[in-house]
């Protein structure tokens, strides 16, 4: 169920240039610890080895003012045994049932048109798409998930999307009237392969539908968690404009929404498509340029407000060890790994973490090697913490809801971001 520890290739390399236009002037701007795959849990079996840990260095282009990793690990290593998935959590299924009604009800598709998804997990979305009378595909690189999904009655390849795999699939299937892809459009390093096949496979009026966390969400909020090597993109929409022109595609619309703790959906269309440019791309790269969002200025006084968010959290920490309180994690998605190695979170502090996915129990995390189990161990006498801080920080609202009975009990959550907070 866990990637190796041991990669048969290099695990990583190097890029020069940046991913979206391809200048070479690149500064760094924020350094954070570097970590583990965010997703590389481990066996029992493999806890006591080493995982190798690779930069987490954040670039900005001053050619487009994209910002991005430049330290490339191996597609293959983060995504063919992935671990996480949508429906384990009831705010994403809610979100993805409104997102699916929104398109639907723009869109007016007729039924059986084709509507495919990139990097689609468990197929939690498309299943609505599904239940709308449409034709639908998945593609997704984790075997496993493509597998239980396309037992679960949605078709699903287990392939990284190209502009190959585009040209083949237009040829068997026909075009698509509708390309989704969330929370994936960050994870690509060629992010050119993936626009040359989106605009390939589209219907003429087609739409391609991404959602991304917002660059703008992660400076003015903190939210430097969403740093991690899945995520080779921090997008904001000016670059993204330029990308996809270059790409005969055109960005008609940009609507901020709340997931993620604050995420971008673009709307691209093929050049000639009927759909018209909305006034919110405009008013958003307005917004990023009066943010200074692609100068380094901008990331320096990010990475200061990340420093005292780490002095508060730590100190509060420290007080409560030091009272001889019992502390966990709760929650073990992606972010945490690089919250927990920033922010210091490790085995001296915290006792295990609890999760929720199936897949992740009976793990470890990624590096520190602190076991997963489920949210029962609030309960039960043996393992009752004090104080369990909310790790999936953007879930804290539903977590502390579903656990009341936890802070009857006289047990109280810890919030790490955007701020620190004790409830």
């Amino acid at each position: 169920m866990s990637a190796p520890i041991q990669a048969t290739k290099p695990a990583v390399r190097r890029r020069e240039d940046c991913r979206l236009c391809g200048s070479r002037q690149l500064q760094r701007v924020v350094s954070l610890e570097a970590t583990p795959p965010a997703n590389e849990f481990v066996t029992a079996k493999e806890r006591g080895l080493p995982q190798e840990r690779f930069p987490l260095d954040v670039h900005l282009c001053a050619g487009c003012g994209h910002v991005q990793l430049l330290d490339v690990v191996d597609p293959e290593r983060l995504f063919r045994q992935y671990v996480y998935i949508s429906s384990t959590s009831p705010v994403f299924v809610d979100h993805f049932r409104r997102y699916a009604a929104s398109m639907l009800e723009l869109m007016r598709l007729p039924a059986g048109a084709q509507v495919v998804e990139i990097g689609s997990n468990d197929g939690t979305l498309l299943r609505f798409f599904k239940d709308a009378g449409m034709r639908v595909l998945r593609i997704d690189p984790a075997r496993r998930i493509a597998e239980e999904a396309t037992r679960g009655g949605i078709e699903t390849l287990p392939e990284f999307f190209d502009l190959a795999l585009a040209t083949r699939l237009r040829l068997a299937r026909g075009a698509a009237s509708l390309i989704l892809a969330n929370n994936v459009f960050a994870h690509a390093d060629d992010l050119h392969t993936i626009a040359d096949g989106v605009a390939h496979w589209l219907t003429p009026n087609g739409l391609f539908v991404f959602e991304v966390s917002y660059l703008l969400d992660v400076f003015e909020h903190t939210l430097f968690d969403t740093i991690y090597h899945e995520h080779l993109s921090y997008h904001t929409v000016k670059p993204l404009v330029e990308f996809f022109a270059r790409h005969g595609m055109e960005l008609v619309d940009a609507v901020r929404v709340e997931s993620h703790g604050g995420s971008l959906r673009g709307m691209v269309k093929k050049a000639g498509g009927h759909w018209p440019k909305q006034a919110r791309v405009d008013e958003l790269i307005a917004l990023e340029s009066r943010l200074g969002l692609h100068s380094p200025a901008a990331y320096r006084a990010m990475f200061d407000r990340i420093e005292q968010r780490k002095a508060e959290l730590t100190e509060l920490l420290k007080r409560l060890k030091g009272d001889g309180k019992k502390i966990v994690g709760f929650g073990a998605p992606a972010k945490a790994t690089t919250l927990m190695f920033h922010f210091g979170l490790g085995p001296e502090t915290l006792d295990y973490i609890i999760d929720d996915s199936p897949l992740k129990q009976g793990l470890y995390t990624p590096g520190h090697h602190l076991p997963v189990v489920a949210s029962s161990a609030l309960y039960e006498p043996a393992t009752r913490p004090d104080y369990a801080v909310i790790l999936a920080w953007n879930f804290a609202d539903p977590i502390i809801a579903t656990h009341r009975r936890f802070l009857d009990a006289g047990g109280h959550f810890i919030i790490p971001l955007p701020t620190v907070q004790v409830r």
